[in-house]
């Protein structure tokens, strides 16, 4: 049986106190509860400091183009569905240029996890506004304050087909542990958005801000994950600003259309494929 050890690969180069390290051991962490072995896990992962994830973490792992982790990864789980296979990358990556690919992932319900590693800036370009920067903030690029709305990526999320949300913190490492165990577990496309701040460049999205601000929606009684409308309601209300499961849909995933029979009755196929297929296919992008 695998140990934390198994799934730990070269010394993480993050700044330090970045709250991309926590995000990393719950990964790990999780990986190891649920009894999975490295080489039946694949880690996809875009541009920026998040994007290192896939460096350090001890499984498969492909460092993809900035903003195209999400159809790399979905394409990992469509030639093996005995994979388990989770994305990950910044707000800025799957956010900015990437968020084309977000909201058809969405909407495909792909059985992957993404984990978003939410630092409000672009860290790695040094400081930067990013998508999900507030409006006024002041960085190297708007230094009279951000003049756009940010994006908001759960409700974009709920609306654009996901059938599974979540944010966490990474300064709660137990509550993180269990959303994203929850996420891997479900079967269809997860989002978890982590609030992982970045203690170089962003002096105001602090541990010590979100501390003071979020809202627990898992410590929330009477709350309802599976309700549509009142996760959209809780999330506008708190400003996003939440944690926990928000929202929770039970469907088929989209390879139990295109590659299972299901209720539907499409027909099952099969995208194994033989060495002279294979070869045949390179010969003809050749010519």
């Amino acid at each position: 049986m695998a140990t934390m050890a198994d799934f730990r690969y070269d010394k993480a180069t993050w700044c330090p106190g970045c709250g991309d390290f926590s995000v990393l051991a719950a990964l790990q962490q999780v990986c190891v509860r649920m009894g999975l072995e490295p080489e039946d896990v694949v880690c996809v992962s875009g541009i920026g400091c998040s994007g290192k994830i896939s460096q350090h973490f001890g499984s498969y792992g492909f460092h993809t183009l900035h903003g195209r982790s999400l159809p790399t990864a979905q394409g990992v789980k469509m030639a093996n569905q005995d994979l388990t296979v989770i994305a990950a990358g910044g707000d800025g990556d799957g956010y900015g240029i990437g968020v084309g690919h977000f909201i058809h992932a969405c909407r495909r319900n792909v059985d992957i996890t993404y984990i978003v590693m939410d630092n409000h800036i672009y860290g790695l370009t040094t400081g930067q506004a990013s998508p999900t920067s507030k409006k006024g903030h002041k960085t190297k690029t708007s230094p009279a304050g951000v003049g756009e709305e940010p994006l908001k990526p759960l409700e974009l999320a709920i609306v654009s087909g996901a059938s599974f949300v979540a944010q966490a913190f990474s300064g709660e490492l137990k509550q993180m542990q269990n959303i994203i165990e929850a996420a891997m577990k479900h079967k269809g496309f997860s989002l978890v958005n982590v609030f992982s701040p970045c203690v170089t460049f962003n002096r105001v999205n602090t541990y010590e801000w979100f501390k003071e601000h979020i809202v627990n929606l898992d410590e929330e009684e009477g709350y309802d994950p599976t309700d549509k409308y009142n996760a959209m309601k809780r999330i506008a209300e708190t400003e996003s600003v939440c944690t926990g499961i928000l929202y929770r849909e039970e469907r088929p995933a989209w390879h139990e259309y295109v590659l299972g029979a299901t209720e539907t009755g499409t027909v099952k196929q099969t995208l194994d494929i033989t060495p002279a297929d294979a070869a045949g296919l390179i010969d003809q992008f050749r010519r």
